[in-house]
């Protein structure tokens, strides 16, 4: 089915690997326990699995989405399932008539639209006097507060008196449940006759310290309705999602493996830095002494050229005294020449 429908990284499809796909379906097995003989709407029902599971008990389900390629994908997928409809619609403006359904499951919806108020609205609107509304919701102190996470897809989060108000105010009755993935460890009797669910949430650090209750959870799961015995007909129970391929657990072990399978690389790649390090600074200081070599032969190179250049200046010196001392030379034999000319002529000299 993954490849019929794609995920996009918010609309769970059924196939995808992860830990979203555990939350999605205990939801909706969760819903299953309402949903028996009734009329039911799954609003928002995305690819339609959920929509198909309710419709196992249900007197007749319908699933509504905004997205027509996913209702022409549940259509197709779901086919089979006689009293399965699927219509494409927002959930501000359900396709159905007023008080014709049972039950209203919404999971994981409100949080994407600003129309909250409108959407719950319709959703009382649907519901028969003493239906039924489930409705899933991100806990925003949990959810991102508190994890430092933000949601692209997600308009508008709440807070639990947020959404109680919202729900209040349109279906004054409620039973509340909290939701929350992580690991249990379940004891419970072979065959069970009657006997109440426990509970004990204990921190690692303080065992003896037990809660009854599921503290913190990341998300809230409301029952809401007009009528006390509509909610009182389904007593709340605990309910726990057991893969039995123990997917989560081998994911963590994974996980771990991983973890610990890096964290020698870490270190083999510390060493190796190290080893590095220490080599680099063995160059570093064979470069300085190479700098220091070339910077005394350069002050002795530079030595050289200015006594060279002392002794081209001697040279010339010299040069220009000899040509001085040459015209000297020069004139003297000049003013001889000149006494001697009148003797020359006379024949007296040569």
């Amino acid at each position: 089915m993954t490849g019929e429908l794609p995920f996009t990284g918010e609309r769970f499809v059924p196939g995808t690997a992860g830990e979203i796909w555990v939350e999605h379906w205990h939801r909706y097995h969760f819903a299953s326990r309402w949903a028996a003989g009734r009329r039911v709407v799954d609003v928002a029902c995305g690819e339609g699995y959920g929509s198909a599971l309710l419709a196992r008990n249900a007197v007749g389900v319908t699933g509504v989405d905004i997205s027509q390629q996913a209702i022409d994908h549940a259509r197709r997928a779901y086919a089979a399932i006689a009293n399965l409809e699927f219509k494409c619609a927002p959930c501000t403006a359900l396709p159905l008539a007023d008080a014709s359904v049972d039950l209203a499951v919404s999971f994981e919806t409100i949080e994407h639209i600003g129309e909250q108020a409108r959407f719950v609205d319709e959703l009382a609107r649907v519901l028969a006097p003493d239906g039924v509304l489930l409705l899933s919701c991100p806990n925003k102190l949990e959810y991102s507060d508190r994890r430092g996470y933000r949601n692209e897809f997600h308009v508008r989060e709440l807070y639990r008196e947020e959404l109680e108000a919202l729900v209040r105010e349109r279906l004054p009755l409620s039973t509340w449940f909290a939701q929350r993935p992580s690991f249990f460890s379940v004891i419970a009797p072979e065959k069970p006759a009657g006997a109440h669910a426990q509970l004990v949430e204990v921190e690692e650090a303080t065992p003896q310290d037990a809660r009854e209750a599921l503290s913190r959870p990341l998300y809230f799961i409301v029952a809401a309705s007009r009528s006390r015995e509509a909610l009182d007909a389904v007593v709340p129970a605990l309910s726990v999602l057991s893969d039995r391929d123990d997917w989560v657990h081998h994911d963590y072990e994974k996980v771990m493996r991983m973890l610990e399978t890096a964290g020698g690389q870490l270190e083999a790649l510390k060493a190796e830095v190290g080893h590095r390090d220490a080599d680099i600074s063995k160059l570093a200081e064979e470069i300085r002494s190479a700098q220091g070599a070339v910077a005394q032969a350069s002050e002795g190179l530079r030595a050289e050229q200015a006594a060279r250049i002392a002794r081209e200046g001697e040279i010339a010196a010299r040069d220009v005294a000899l040509a001085e001392k040459q015209r000297e030379l020069d004139a003297r034999r000049g003013w001889r020449w000149w006494l001697k000319l009148p003797l020359v002529r006379l024949g007296l000299m040569r």
